[in-house]
């Protein structure tokens, strides 16, 4: 159903807690929007707002890259690029042509009365467009829901108890459902629909895709995935779980930095949603309702330019000269991390301390360098961790430390880019020990600083020929370990192994040291933050190439808002205009499914209506007619249930039986009615019911189906799939189809299909002389999709002597062969009533020249 009625899904989604006031939208500018217009509820055409221009992106982000700052003598407002910002570089992968827009929040507040001037110098000076969140909803949406609720939960912790993380909290998710609804009106205010694709970052900004996909049908929408997804058994206790889910699925591209990213994420679609994936020419897709959501899989680069102009400076080279006489003769290892509970700042530091026990002969000869960046969040959880950290510190420096010798420096405080950048290039180990990070480019720093700059080598004294080392100890469950081969990949909470690592990297050989080097850097410096922003950019503008060759309906209510994405030629059926063609026609054949059309999938009784047989009975009681019921379903049961109309065909196991009338025999319409192959088929389908909890076998009289819609996901079609190969395998030989259906493995005799029943009556009707001008063929599932594309193939073909109207109807809104469809069943019993009221009653009867065609009247 449609939601166009609740204009402000805001106020839908959380209610007025939260009394955000919209933002002004300048007035927009007309144009033509080419291609198929929408016919659907929510104002689809609400895409016309645009006008003619160079290509753009717009990037959203929580934070504008910019820095701010008041001037305390004139009171004025100071703004500057933040050069250390991912999202200014990403405009390096774009065409020198294209306008880059920004929309995100300032890191500082401005004060509601200078607001309309900033956002004026921002927007002239910078093409950012800042958000401004009232003070009480950003921190709710970003201290609160993001940093309390999501954040933890992407990393794998859940809030079991309270001193464990916070419980979920209604209001901060109504912040941050306002907090979204904030950027997508400011979005609206500056797209330009035609040209822009729109590119929203990270996990703040979840939702606003719901937004503008309800705003504009045709929104062009990429979404890139900072931190990791977490698997379906932890991002199923999320109570808001679909409305986040469906937010994604309203993009075009969705991006994620490792493959178990997205495999995290596809298995949520399919344990929730019931969605299904497939890899289309490389690129793993989702099919959601028409729209094809494609997925990328590809971690983020550093900008190489900007730390090697920090390298040619010459205070870094200062500070490299001093910390190499700080620590000559000593091998140092560094670790950068943040200040928060899943950098594994504790384990690094106890794995540390192991090496310092079992390699006495260590002691003053190593240091450990731990810079901490401030921490991001806020919370007892992060003075805990600084706490323990600390504690260690103290507690080892205190047992193995000397004078003039600390076996662990912690520098707390913040560094400046030169400073790190010179420890970088100094240490001969760099330790990242995160449990989950979602891709940290530190390693990526280190490698490009160990690899130097000529203008760095002639501050040194080095030769631009001199060997390059570097050694690097990464997480398995940080998002660059993938990418960074030649690292030793360690269990951060395995201490042992950590300080085994620690020790194979400073005792490890020069040239080996050369040959990882040479490899990361090759890698780093081809897949730099321009490499990784141009292919996105490019799939996504592949993603959007179907944006206007498909009609669009928007239905769903609130934030569970969706898009449905069908075929320009596919529309309801009008019960009217198919009544007129019923009346006009004097030979018809008409072709019912059962299950899902002439009942309901859901019903639990499962004989026909009462209304349902009385229109059977009188369509087939019409000499002109041929009625068949064409299903999956048992011949017994069928005959049963349609005792009463003695006229109606019956295709029975989807037409292995097929019987034209009450009086005729059944039919066997296989090749071969040899059925000994179920005696192969059955003990191995037994198996896998045995070794499948939730599967079951359906004995049919020509068929074998196996079933695991009860049955785990991911495990039920696995075993589906290996059930397919192993009956393909046994049954090579036999005169049987193995087909795999959905949620299904079906085994049946060749030449048994719905479709074959078709093409077998109307070829019957026209041999007799009584070709059917009128057609009509209903069906909800996949197996029907074969008798709508079996009956335009025989109907349009050269020994086809009478021209048809045609009437293919799918039951559902949903991608298909047919032309038309209904929504529901009760409104496929409408159309038979229609049909029947006009086969009961006699027809008025003209002299000829009397007689007028309206059919050309609009």
């Amino acid at each position: 159903m449609g939601s166009k009625s609740f204009g402000n899904l805001l106020d839908l989604a959380s209610g007025d807690l939260l009394a955000i006031p919209h933002t002004p939208r300048p007035l927009p500018r007309v144009m033509t929007v080419p291609g198929i217009i929408s016919d659907g509820i929510g104002g689809a055409d609400s895409d016309a707002f645009s006008s003619p221009c160079r290509e753009r992106k717009i990037i959203v982000a929580n934070f504008l890259p910019l820095n701010g700052k008041k001037d305390s003598e004139t009171g004025r407002w100071k703004f500057s690029l933040d050069n250390d910002s991912p999202m200014l570089h990403l405009k390096d992968g774009f065409s020198p042509d294209t306008e880059v827009i920004y929309v995100g929040s300032l890191k500082t507040d401005v004060d509601v009365s200078e607001q309309d001037e900033v956002s004026q110098t921002l927007y002239e000076e910078f093409s950012c467009v800042p958000t401004f969140l009232p003070q009480d909803v950003h921190k709710k949406f970003y201290l609160g829901f993001c940093k309390q609720q999501l954040w933890p939960l992407f990393h794998y912790m859940l809030p079991m108890c309270p001193d464990h993380g916070e419980r979920f909290d209604r209001s901060l998710w109504q912040a941050y459902v306002s907090a979204n609804k904030i950027f997508a009106d400011k979005v609206m205010g500056v797209i330009n629909l035609e040209e822009d694709y729109i590119w929203i970052h990270d996990y703040h900004l979840m939702l606003l895709p719901t937004f503008l996909r309800r705003r504009f049908h045709r929104v062009k929408l990429g979404f890139f995935l900072h931190s990791p997804f977490p698997s379906s058994e932890i991002y199923r206790t999320l109570p808001v779980r679909e409305e986040l889910l469906r937010g994604l699925l309203n993009c075009d591209l969705i991006g994620f930095h490792t493959f178990d990213y997205a495999r995290h994420f596809l298995s949520c679609c399919c344990r929730m949603l019931g969605l299904e994936y497939e890899s289309k020419r490389g690129h793993i897709a989702l099919d959601y309702l028409g729209r094809t959501v494609f997925l990328k899989i590809l971690p983020i680069g550093i900008q190489m330019g900007r730390i090697e102009s920090v390298l040619n400076l010459p205070a870094t080279a200062e500070k490299l000269k001093e910390i190499q006489e700080k620590y000559q003769g000593k091998k140092v290892i560094l670790g950068v991390d943040d200040m928060d509970i899943f950098k594994g700042l504790s384990l690094k530091i106890l794995a540390f301390e192991h090496l310092l026990q079992q390699y006495p002969s260590l002691l003053g000869k190593i240091v450990l360098i731990q810079i901490v960046n401030p921490a991001r969040g806020s919370g007892k959880d992060v003075q805990e961790a600084k706490k323990e950290t600390y504690y260690t510190v103290d507690r080892i420096n205190e047992r193995y430390g000397s004078p003039g010798y600390e076996p662990v420096v912690l520098i707390d405080r913040p560094v400046p880019r030169f400073e790190k950048s010179a420890y970088y290039a100094m240490a001969e180990c760099c330790i990242v020990n995160a449990v989950r990070d979602g891709m940290n480019l530190v390693p990526y720093k280190y490698t490009v600083c160990r690899q130097g700059t000529p203008e760095m080598d002639k501050s040194l004294g080095l030769s631009e020929d001199s060997p390059r080392t570097s050694t690097l100890v990464l997480s398995e469950f940080i998002g660059c370990s993938p990418s960074l081969s030649g690292a030793i990949r360690v269990n951060p909470w395995d201490i042992d192994a950590v300080a085994d690592s620690m020790y194979s990297a400073i005792t490890m050989s020069d040239f080996e040291k050369q040959l990882r080097h040479k490899k990361h850097y090759h890698y780093i410096s081809t897949h730099d933050v321009a490499y990784w922003s141009r292919s996105f950019t490019q799939d996504l503008e592949r993603a959007c190439r179907d944006h206007y060759s498909k009609r669009c309906w928007g239905v769903g209510w609130g934030l569970g808002f969706r898009l449905i994405a069908l075929s320009p030629n596919f529309r309801r059926l009008s019960i009217e205009q198919t009544v007129s063609a019923y009346r006009r026609s004097s030979k018809r054949a008409i072709f019912l499914d059962y299950d899902g059309t002439l009942v309901p999938e859901t019903s639990i009784v499962k004989e026909p209506s009462a209304d349902v047989i009385s229109a059977l009975k009188t369509l087939c009681s019409d000499p002109n007619n041929n009625v068949f019921i064409v299903s999956g379903r048992g011949k017994l049961s069928l005959s049963e249930w349609l005792v009463p109309c003695e006229n109606l065909g019956i295709a029975a196991e989807h037409g292995y039986f097929t019987r034209w009338n009450k009086s005729s025999d059944w039919e066997t319409s296989g090749f071969s009615d040899d059925l000994e192959w179920k005696k192969i088929v059955e003990p191995i389908m037994r198996l896998y019911t045995e070794t499948t909890d939730g599967s079951n076998i359906e004995a049919k009289e020509s068929a074998l189906v196996w079933h695991h819609q009860d049955a785990d996901p991911d495990f039920g079609s696995c075993q589906a799939k290996e059930l397919l190969d192993h009956l393909e395998t046994v049954l090579v030989n036999e005169p049987v189809v193995v087909h795999r259906g959905h949620q299904i493995v079906e085994v049946k005799p060749q030449g048994v299909s719905k479709g074959l029943v078709t093409e077998k009556v109307l070829s019957r009707m026209h041999e007799e002389g009584n070709a059917p001008d009128f057609v009509v063929c209903i069906g909800d599932d996949r197996s029907d999709e074969e008798m709508f594309e079996s009956i335009t193939s025989t109907l349009s073909a050269p020994s086809s002597s009478v021209s048809a109207e045609i009437f293919a109807c799918t039951v559902g809104r949903k991608p298909s062969k047919a032309k038309y469809f209904l929504d529901e069943v009760s409104d496929v019993v409408k159309l038979l009533q229609g049909l029947a009221n006009t086969s009961s009653s006699p027809k008025p009867r003209f002299p000829s020249h009397l007689r007028v065609s309206f059919e050309s009247v609009v």
